[in-house]
């Protein structure tokens, strides 16, 4: 997989020159290159131009998912650059492979030599083809970790101190290769056995290989923690490639009216929590409830908005939380159409509640269905809480997708008429009118001469509702006609407001208006003529689902 490393190599270079200091992994590299490295039976021998010539070239340097082909002296040379592009992004590529880091310059200050300066680089060998957002994560963490070594050097002189003991164990291991003819011993072993950063090195590539979460004190002192979002979040779905750039995008998405899925238990949270974390975090999770929206729980947590909306995003980056919409009774659902049921899930739906198939369970929502029509008014209020426990499940592995209503104004072909009597007399089958000149144009305006259900029938008694494009849809003003009811003035208004032209689902037209869902409705079947409904997924929460959120 692109996302996962394939080393991490330590270099310095000062006034004694460049040297690798350490790198991992590094038993397959080191078999490797004394078995690529033909050495000459006669050291006197010439090799001649032209042969060199004809030597293969590698063109891959990943080897069963490892750093092959290049030694150490190579990499070295590499990855010291010049005082110049210190503290800037440091990325190269060499045939199939991709290094990463963040070159860090060390002035005399935070040395303890006198009048020297040192650069030192945290490098990541990555594929070739990994994507930019993945470049751009392990940019940040080589920067991360070099703002670390760096204070710490500051502080303590951890980072002379680490180099010290790691070049002495390369000249001791190189040492005894030359008193042993069959030396093959790597000094790479020796120092992690000596060395805390090599084993904090190592720790970080181990868990950017497993989890993508780090979370390590250099030197025992300072925390470094870091999540790689691409990898964090498949933890809860296999195959879901969450880019920082999509969360971005969600968190924009984000309203007060959106709800908080936590997708840990809150208690396991507050105890993964640094012991400096953030009180307002841990205050909201205390109160936090899938039931309530970010607006109420700001609210109950005695929060800004702002507040939770950051903390929400704090969450959702490291995957400890999804977006929903609140869990209502009119919430609609369905199976989500890149739902992947292992076997190894089935058992934990079993384990979490008995006696239940998690198949049978979702064959139940093949076709959109809202927790109302689940509920059954006989059912004791246990079988509801396990209902409502069992949609949450579902939607922490992201097995149901949330549908919403939106809806479109279209009016009929019945409804076209003009503004007043002389025009229609002049109108064509074709539903243009003749001009003054006598020239053929569209009519842009229009009305509903059909009678809404619910409305009177008398048409001297009807009301000509002229729709514009720029005005809106009634012309309630037009003198002789009776004043218009409620809800033709509330539908008027949203039509005027571009509620109902698909963009705006009812949950939102209900938060941004301080409408009631009975209103609305009741507007969808008095005009169902003229209003067009479909359900659809709301774009902020679609991005956690992999066949939208790579669109």
């Amino acid at each position: 997989m692109e996302i996962n490393p394939l080393s991490i190599i330590l270099v310095k270079s000062d006034s004694k020159g460049d040297r690798m200091l350490f790198r991992y992994p590094h038993t397959t590299n080191n078999q490797r290159d004394s078995s690529q490295c033909t050495k000459r039976k006669n050291p006197y021998s010439l090799i001649i131009n032209e042969d060199l010539l004809q030597l293969p070239f590698p063109t891959s340097n990943i080897t069963n998912g490892n750093l092959t082909g290049l030694s150490d002296e190579v990499l070295s040379t590499l990855f010291a650059v010049k005082p110049e592009l210190c503290e800037l992004k440091f990325e190269l590529k060499v045939n199939n492979v991709r290094f990463v880091g963040h070159p860090t310059l060390l002035s005399s200050r935070g040395l303890k030599e006198v009048n020297s300066s040192m650069l030192f680089n945290v490098v990541f060998a990555l594929q070739a083809q990994a994507s930019h957002s993945v470049v751009k994560c392990y940019y940040d963490l080589s920067r991360r970790l070099g703002i670390a070594l760096r204070h710490e050097e500051k502080r303590c002189g951890f980072l002379s101190e680490e180099i010290k003991m790691m070049v002495s164990t390369h000249d001791e291991v190189a040492a005894r290769s030359e008193e042993e003819s069959d030396g093959d011993e790597s000094p790479y072993e020796l120092i992690l056995q000596r060395s805390s950063l090599a084993r904090d090195l190592k720790s970080v590539f181990n868990s950017l290989s497993t989890t993508g979460i780090i979370n390590i004190m250099i030197n025992k002192w300072i925390q470094v923690s870091f999540c790689l979002p691409q990898k964090v979040h498949q933890s809860h779905k296999k195959g879901l490639i969450m880019n920082p750039e999509m969360i971005d995008r969600c968190l924009s998405s984000l309203r007060p009216y959106h709800g908080l899925l936590l997708l840990i238990e809150p208690l396991e949270l507050l105890e993964s929590l640094p012991t400096d974390a953030s009180p307002a975090l841990r205050r909201m999770v205390h109160m936090y409830n899938p039931l309530k929206s970010l607006q109420t729980l700001a609210a109950d947590s005695d929060l800004t908005l702002s507040q939770v909306f950051q903390l929400t995003g704090h969450l959702v980056y490291w995957a400890k939380a999804t977006i929903i919409y609140p869990l209502c009774e009119s919430n609609v659902y369905v199976v989500s159409p890149d739902a992947v049921i292992a076997s190894q899930l089935m058992e934990m739906f079993s384990e979490q509640f008995p006696g239940l198939c998690l198949l049978q369970v979702l064959s139940e929502f093949s076709l959109p269905t809202s927790i109302s029509q689940k509920l059954n008014p006989l059912n004791q209020p246990q079988q509801q809480t396990q209902l409502v426990k069992i949609i949450i499940w579902l939607l922490k592995y992201h097995l149901l997708l949330q549908l919403h209503t939106y809806v479109q104004y279209m009016p009929t072909v019945q409804g076209r008429n003009t503004k007043d009597a002389k025009s229609s007399d002049t109108s064509s089958p074709t539903g243009t009118v003749e001009n003054e000149n006598g020239q053929q144009q569209e009519d842009s305006s229009w009305s509903l001469s059909d009678t809404p259900k619910g409305t009177p029938s008398d048409s001297k008694t009807d009301m000509p509702l002229s729709i514009h494009k720029e005005d809106g849809i009634f012309d309630y003003q037009a003198e002789n006609y009776p004043i218009p009811s409620d809800d033709m003035i509330l539908l008027d208004k949203l039509c005027r407001l571009g509620y109902f032209r698909g963009g705006h689902h009812l949950e939102e037209i209900m938060y941004l208006e301080n409408i009631r869902r009975s209103q609305l409705l009741q507007i969808l079947d008095k005009f169902r003529d003229i209003l067009i409904t479909c359900e659809n997924e709301d774009p902020a929460i679609a991005l956690f689902y992999s066949q939208f959120g790579s669109q």
